[in-house]
């Protein structure tokens, strides 16, 4: 009984480890889909045209995660000098709900970020990326395809974030 558990346990455990280096592959010089946002100002976007020049994070976060709001406090700190070093842009896509977007206002505008917040009440945006769980960033490079990605946070991530979009520059 013990070896079949076992058996259960390794096999779910490589399944799941293979649909996520799919997702991996599947990523690899993927342009992002296109879907219409809107900004905490009303203005609209379109997520396969943000027309920035050079490489663009993407952070998707909620009010409610603290590790999410930490990871966005982190690149805060640094994002100045972030941008007069390689031109990155980060835009800062927001999954809470409809009941909770207005939290997203404040919360941003409180902490003064120079980030694009982009509200995604639908999850459309959400769904079409491949995101279950924030935070999750992915990294694009200045013809839009997704260069990197990664999901969850642990002081020094942005570090390691900061390391891809460098090289991202130099290519």
């Amino acid at each position: 009984m013990k070896k079949y558990f076992l058996f259960t346990f390794l096999f779910f455990a490589c399944i799941s480890i293979f649909n996520a280096q799919s997702l991996l592959d599947s990523l690899d010089s993927k342009k992002v889909p296109s879907v219409k946002l809107k900004d905490i100002n009303g203005k609209e976007f379109n997520t396969a045209n943000l027309g920035f020049k050079g490489p663009v994070v993407i952070s998707f976060w909620a009010t409610w995660c603290t590790p999410c709001k930490r990871e966005l406090m982190a690149i805060h700190e640094q994002y100045e000098e972030w941008q007069e070093e390689t031109g990155v842009t980060l835009v800062a896509v927001s999954i809470d709900d409809e009941k909770t977007k207005r939290d997203v206002i404040t919360y941003a505008n409180g902490k003064a970020w120079d980030y694009l917040v982009l509200l995604d009440p639908n999850g459309d945006f959400r769904r079409s990326m491949g995101v279950n769980n924030v935070p999750h960033t992915f990294l694009l490079d200045a013809e839009g395809n997704i260069v990197y990605t990664h999901n969850n946070y642990a002081p020094g991530d942005e570090e390691h974030l900061y390391e891809e979009i460098k090289k991202v520059v130099k290519k």
